[in-house]
Order: C-alpha cells, then structure tokens, then sequence
C-alpha cells in the first residue's frame, strides 16, 4: 500500500507545473508523512522494526542541522524563506528514507514490476507532451496559462521538463538492460525509448541535452569496460541504433526555432535571461566571499543577491542557475563540505562494485537510478532543476534506489536449510 501511494505521489508531481505552488508541495510533505506512517503501520503489523540504513542519513542530517542552525542563531536574512526550505528538505529526505526502507528487503519481482511501471509512466507522459508541443507549444496541459513562457508538458519551463526526463530515461533504460531473457521483446523496448528521448531533445534545453549525453557516455562506459560480456555488443548496437531513430525523428519533428536554440549551444553559458551565467556566477560568488561559514540562509538567494547585482535587469533573479554556487552562497563552506561528502559517498556506493552488483536484475535499476542522478547534477550546473518540488521529489527517490547497491533483492538471497 505504501509503494502504491508512492508511485501515484511520483505520478502526481509534475502534473502540477512541477509542483511549485504551495498547496502542491504541501501536499507533497504530507503523502510523504503519510507513506512514512503506513510504513511504520506494517512493521508493526509484521512485529518487527527493521529500518534500512545509508551513510548518505549523516550529512543529510546534518544539513538540516545548518539549517535549523541559521533559524535558530538568526544567521539568515530571510527566515520564512529559510523555514520553507527546510521544509522541502526535510520532505525530500523523508522520501529518500522512505524509498531505502521500502526497497531494501523486497523480491526481484517487486523490482521487475517497479521497472516496467516507471517505463509505462516514461512512455505514455512524454507521448502526451510531444503531442501537446505540437499542437500548440505556447500552452500548459493543453490551456492558455499566465506562467506559460517556454513551457513543455506540465512544465512552465522546458529545461525542467528536461530535467525530469533526464532520471526517467535512465531507469527506463536500465529496466530495458536488465531483460536479458527476453532479446526480442528488449528490441521493442529499446525503440519505445526513442518518444522520451525525443521529447527531451524537443525542448531545446541545451543542458538537458549536455546531461543526456553525460548518461550515455556513463552507461557506455560501464557496458564497454566494467561490465564486458559476450554478445553485449549487440546490446550496445542496438542502443545506438535507437540513437540513430531518435535523432532522426527529432529532426522531422522539430521546429527551427529549437532548432536554432540547439544550434546556439556555443553561447549557452553566456545567456540566462537578460545577463549571462558567468556574470551571475561571479555576482553569487560574492555572496560567499562576504559570508564564508554559513552563508546568508537556506532559500535566501533571491534577496541576497540583489546587493550584488551589476546589470540592470526587469526579472528578478530567484536562483544562481548553478546549484552549487546557489548551495555556498546560502550555506556557506559547511554546506559545501557537505554537499562535497555527500557526492563522495553516493559515487562510492552506487559505482564501487559494479561486476558484482550487475548480476541480478535489480542491480541494473539501481544503476539505472544512479546514472539519473548524474545526469540532473550535470544539469545542476547550468541550471535549478533541485529547487523545482516534483523534480527534486523524483530526485530524491533515485537516490534512494541507488543507494541500495549492494543489498540483494529476497528471492536472490541464500534460503537458509
């Protein structure tokens, strides 16, 4: 019942404009509170408590120790933006703990049915937003709305909506990797990938399209040299192959203004609004010269950086555009530190056994997972798809499927004599 609740949660996100309203967020903590307390119904209901544990718990914690920290000690210009954003955190890492309590001691075939779900869900949602995209690109779920800009999907902004497919790609790819058995059925698979890719491309979101390309420089990577096996070349043909039928269907089906947003991919740093990224990054930077330790407070940025702006814009700016200056110049060198011991711990345990963790099917979506992570943090570079709920949500379960490498499914386990 918990996973049922949280997989109609993960549907449910995006739909929203990504859930960047209050109600939609708040709604958000709560079916995480929810499916926090039906979890602890069945251990109870089972006469056991046994929780699931991840090294990723301690600097998680403690990153909302910071910012419990700058509330209390009054060490951040905004405190109900500060209040917000720990309440977003603490959301997403409920569901993070969630994920790794109701993932860790299930069968394969949970995994399996957990897979083809997430694949149903990556079809059919980015069918529907092509098919919205084409016949009108100005509009939101198929209505006139005033947020509307460059919107895609359900999403009021196409890079976001980029950034969703950038974790749902993966886990659908992986899903596709870990049906060894079944080649022929896998080939048809591989081509339903090509309506998500496609989507993703038709954005235009030259981030998105940096991170996509990051993912399969990964997988491709992992499929050549830490997993070589016989015949995977096949496997990685037909990879390509669906590459191939992708691109080729993007370009039938793109306009020429994406077409030359794509094409500007040179200039992509120097644009954001009316003033270029690494103007912003360097304005940001001095955020954190002035206020080494701690920052100016968690969800702080938008009023912070007003006093460090030099170019007159008419938008105001809410985000750096770059995660990881946005995440010093709000928390400072503590929070960098961990955030630096947080991506350490998560590439130690999602890429530290890799042939082992390769020989069950639920070890390929747990690759899966952590490759989405990656791409989304390569987009965190040039971009704020963690500051938008929805994503940050899906965000949040990757990571914790990922790091539940290492842990074998029940029916993989020696059954005692």
């Amino acid at each position: 019942m918990a996973m049922i609740l949280l997989g109609a949660m993960l549907v449910a996100a995006p739909l929203p404009f990504g859930s960047v309203y209050t109600w939609a967020w708040a709604s958000l903590s709560l079916l995480a509170l929810l499916i926090l307390l039906i979890w602890l119904l069945g251990t109870v209901r089972q006469g056991k408590l046994s929780i699931g544990y991840s090294p990723l718990y301690l600097p998680a914690v403690l990153g909302l120790a910071l910012g419990l920290a700058q509330l209390g000690f009054h060490l951040t210009l905004t405190p109900a933006a500060t209040r917000e954003s720990l309440l977003k955190f603490g959301t997403y890492l409920l569901i993070f703990f969630v994920v790794v309590q109701l993932f860790a001691n299930v069968s394969a075939e949970t995994w399996r049915g957990a897979g083809l779900a997430l694949l149903v869900f990556t079809f059919v949602f980015s069918l529907l937003s092509i098919l919205q995209f084409l016949w009108n690109p100005a509009r939101i779920l198929w209505v006139d709305h005033d947020l509307a800009r460059s919107p895609f999907g359900p999403y009021v902004d196409r890079d976001h909506y980029a950034g969703l497919m950038e974790m749902l790609i993966p886990l659908s790819a992986a899903y596709v990797l870990s049906r060894r058995k079944h080649a022929a059925f896998r080939g048809v698979l591989w081509f339903g990938l090509l309506v998500p890719v496609v989507s993703l491309l038709l954005t235009g979101s030259r981030g998105g399209v940096l991170a996509l390309l990051a993912e399969f420089a990964i997988l491709g990577w992992i499929l050549v040299y830490r997993y070589p096996q016989p015949g995977r070349h096949v496997g990685i043909a037909v990879v390509g192959l669906a590459l191939v039928g992708a691109a080729a269907l993007f370009f039938w089906l793109a306009p020429h203004f994406i077409l030359d947003k794509l094409g500007s991919a040179s200039n992509y740093i120097a644009e954001t609004g009316q003033q270029g990224r690494v103007t912003l990054w360097k304005n940001s930077l001095g955020i954190v010269r002035d206020h080494p330790l701690t920052g100016t407070g968690m969800g702080s940025f938008v009023n912070a950086y007003t006093a460090y702006q030099t170019e007159a814009i008419d938008l105001t700016v809410e985000h750096a555009h770059n995660d990881y200056i946005e995440v010093l110049a709000e928390t400072g060198l503590l929070g960098g530190a961990l955030l630096l011991a947080a991506l350490w711990l998560f590439y130690s345990i999602t890429f530290g056994n890799l042939p082992l963790e390769l020989r069950a099917e639920p070890g390929w979506m747990r690759l899966g997972a952590a490759i989405s992570c990656c791409g989304l943090l390569v987009h965190s570079f040039f971009d704020f798809n963690l500051h938008i709920p929805a994503n940050a949500v899906w965000f949040a379960f990757c990571a914790g499927l990922a790091c539940l490498a290492g842990v074998p499914a029940v029916s993989d386990r020696p059954r005692p004599d």
